[in-house]
């Protein structure tokens, strides 16, 4: 997935009430950046960290920059977690994904009041699969999921659940959207419940994928190389 419009470097200066961030441009110009991340961004928010931002145009924005990258020890972060989606999206529309090929629709209603994040459907029948973007990393190589509490997320998990008892395959498809990390773990301490929920869904039949992100301020790509779980 390639940014609509280049972006520009900066240096974070705060992140607040979830969606904002204020950023300092090279000129030294101080802006207020849409920040698309409903996260608690941890280890992400500090003073002083490079960022990237996405300049708009567009009239019917209040906010003419969007943060879409942070850079962290060296690695690069991608903070919008929309963009998760879009470089699934675009790699199952490729083939790219080993055991997830066939026709692809999006945001199929399913279960309670829930939307899939992709339905894929080929001769071996229906293959519901949810997406979540993963940016928490607390030791070198490992990624975690999450970094805040997520009661969607463990709703997300059921309804996985229940299409793989309905008699259809079910895939959570966990996107690490850095370029640190090769191990991956969920964040039992932060959210027992969400850990809870994906060993109920495992032990259902829901498979857990883990693939990561080749991450630059050109574009973001996917690596179908699946990472070890741990």
């Amino acid at each position: 997935m390639r940014f609509q419009t280049p972006l520009v470097p900066a240096v974070l200066l705060k992140r607040y009430k979830r969606f904002l961030a204020d950023v300092r441009l090279a000129d030294g110009t101080e802006v207020t950046a849409h920040c698309p991340n409903p996260g608690s961004m941890m280890g992400m928010s500090d003073a002083g960290l490079k960022v990237w931002v996405e300049p708009n145009d567009d009239p019917k924005k209040k906010l003419k920059y969007g943060l879409r990258l942070i850079e962290q020890n060296g690695a690069i972060i991608v903070v919008d977690t929309g963009i998760a989606n879009k470089v699934v999206k675009e790699s199952l529309l490729a083939g790219l994904v080993s055991g997830l090929e066939g026709d692809v629709r999006s945001e199929v209603p399913y279960g309670d009041k829930s939307r899939v994040d992709f339905l894929i459907e080929n001769d071996g029948g229906h293959t519901w699969v949810e997406v979540k973007s993963v940016t928490l990393s607390r030791q070198a190589g490992l990624a975690e999921f999450p970094d805040s509490k997520t009661a969607r997320g463990a709703k997300h998990l059921g309804e996985l659940a229940k299409r793989v008892h309905a008699g259809d395959r079910a895939v959570m498809l966990y996107l690490v959207s850095r370029d640190d990390c090769d191990r991956f773990a969920p964040a039992a301490d932060i959210d027992p419940v969400y850990a809870i929920a994906e060993a109920a869904a495992k032990q259902a039949g829901v498979e857990i994928m883990v693939l990561r992100t080749r991450v630059s301020p050109e574009e973001i790509t996917l690596d179908p190389t699946p990472l070890d779980c741990l």
